[in-house]
């Protein structure tokens, strides 16, 4: 782990300061210690931006190959000391490591072995190895030990933008750009709001198999409408009215149609019905109505909601549509794959879903649909016509101490224990939000999967920075190569895909 404590920070050579009298302001007592000697700029009365360096000790890091079981990074015991003894048979000199799950999260005690064979100054040097355990029917990988998440090691540069809601006078809104549907770079959505600041939200879905591409993975609502159903039980942030005090909840959603005396579930919102990207939905989902995250659950029978704020035509497919006008009137229904109406919305059943808008969607009819959002104790959150919701996950700072759910937040796969290794526990590219005691917001990204350059955090390590910087609540929002800083259009960070990726939507601190 990057010990941002004990192992300390590599301050840059020079503190560049371009916006006034920054020197005075980066002493004040005001500046988290762990960032206090970093470059500092300040963009604009309230809002400080910080460049700086995380190190472990020099030389830890290198090049080995790592062994898959069955696929997986991660063996159990006995399992690996079995590919330990293969590989010894075969001539190779393995070495097993045991990876626990780090302090500060829900689980305890050990994840898994994974099994390794050489250390090595140079890629070339382990791909060399690699293939020859490849030609020796071993399935084998090439990897940094950087970004192994163990404590010592590793490289991460890092943005933290500190904002005063005392001192700025703008505002911080969630965006999907031009529509629900496609993807946008964040300098695209900033430069078209002319935002100060812009980072990367929520998370999104990527490919066509798992949904509409652009569309959110998880709850999200704009300007006070709701635009995606919750991952029922996952941390989101709620922005409202100029978004500088942002609310830490786990929310989940129940909405419901109505037909006069008859109702039905309406399963989702924005989403190609069957399909339920980051699980956690409702009404049977398989495997599970659990959060499970980069995992995509289905469900044969299901009603989902389209506004039209989705930009696009409605996914084809079979099943049945119900078109509605601004009043929830049935204007038509037709088969599935449309366009909606300016002000109005469009119903998609498949399966159940769809006998039951045949039965009781016929033209003419108001259709009644209420939406829902309880947070965690069970209160219905009431949106106002500014407010704004993005989505994320975990959970990382609780009333000041770290707090990691991998169970809640779907991170923890029971059946695959090397997901929640690979994803959360090693080193990738992270942006994290939080609100500290003063009520400031924290903004913080780090890139990674760049060895030598930066290796990102772990979850685990993103908490900790997040309370180093007096964080008493925090969450991850997207990470890996959604990870953008954009400041006045400009991207400013090194993104893990060497260029910029558009995402589904973006926070844009507006002026």
């Amino acid at each position: 782990m990057i010990a941002v404590a004990a192992v300390g920070l590599v301050v840059p050579s020079a503190v560049v300061e371009r916006y006034g009298d920054t020197a005075a302001a980066a002493s004040t007592a005001a500046v988290p210690r762990p960032i206090a000697g970093w470059q500092h700029d300040r963009l604009a009365s309230g809002v400080d931006l910080y460049q700086g360096r995380i190190s472990g000790r020099s030389g830890a890091d290198h090049w080995t190959v790592t062994v898959r079981a069955d696929g997986a990074h991660l063996a159990t015991e006995q399992r690996a000391q079995a590919l330990a003894q293969r590989l010894r048979e075969a001539g190779f000199d393995p070495r097993s490591e045991q990876v626990a799950w780090p302090r500060g999260a829900d689980r305890r005690g050990l994840i898994g072995v994974r099994v390794r064979v050489g250390e090595y100054d140079t890629r070339t040097e382990a791909d060399t190895r690699r293939q020859a355990l490849a030609a020796a029917g071993f399935d084998a990988v090439t990897e940094w030990t950087g970004a192994d998440g163990v404590p010592g090691t590793g490289l991460a540069q890092v943005k933290v933008a500190i904002v005063d809601p005392r001192r700025y006078h703008g505002a911080l809104r969630a965006t999907y750009g031009t529509g629900v549907a496609g993807r946008e770079k964040v300098s695209d959505l900033a430069i078209a709001d002319d935002a100060l600041l812009g980072v990367n939200a929520g998370f999104f879905v990527m490919e066509g198999k798992d949904g509409i591409p652009g569309a959110a993975a998880g709850i999200a609502a704009y300007d006070g409408e709701l635009q995606s159903a919750a991952t029922n039980g996952r941390i989101a942030a709620v922005l409202r009215g100029d978004g500088l005090r942002p609310e830490f909840t786990k929310l989940r959603t129940e909405l419901r149609v109505r037909a006069g005396g008859a109702s039905a579930i309406v399963d989702g919102v924005n989403r190609v019905p069957g399909l339920v990207r980051n699980c956690g939905g409702v009404g049977g989902d398989s495997p599970t109505e659990r959060p499970q995250h980069d995992m995509t659950c289905t469900d044969p029978d299901e009603i989902v909601e389209f506004t039209d704020e989705l930009r696009a035509s409605t996914p084809v497919g079979d099943g049945v549509e119900a078109v509605l006008d601004a009043s929830g009137r049935v204007r038509e229904t037709r088969p599935r794959g449309g366009a909606v109406p300016d002000g109005g919305s469009v119903l998609a059943g498949v399966g159940e879903g769809a006998s039951w808008l045949r039965t009781h969607a016929k033209p003419g009819r108001e259709l009644k649909v209420r939406q829902r959002i309880l947070d965690e104790r069970g209160r219905e959150l009431d949106l106002g016509p500014q407010d704004d919701i993005v989505n994320g996950g975990p959970e990382l700072v609780r009333n000041g101490e770290v707090a990691v759910n991998y169970g809640a937040d779907g991170i923890e796969r029971t059946a695959d224990p090397s997901f929640a290794y690979t994803w959360g526990i090693k080193r990738n590219p992270r942006m994290l939000l939080g609100v500290d005691r003063r009520g400031r917001i924290l903004l913080v990204a780090a890139d990674g999967r760049q060895p030598g350059y930066s290796d990102g955090l772990g979850l685990n390590e993103g908490a900790e920075l997040m309370k180093s910087l007096g964080a008493v609540r925090a969450m991850a929002l997207d990470g890996g190569g959604s990870v953008s800083t954009v400041v006045n259009g400009k991207l400013i960070n090194s993104p893990s895909d060497g260029t910029e990726r558009a995402v589904g939507d973006a926070l844009l601190l507006t002026r």
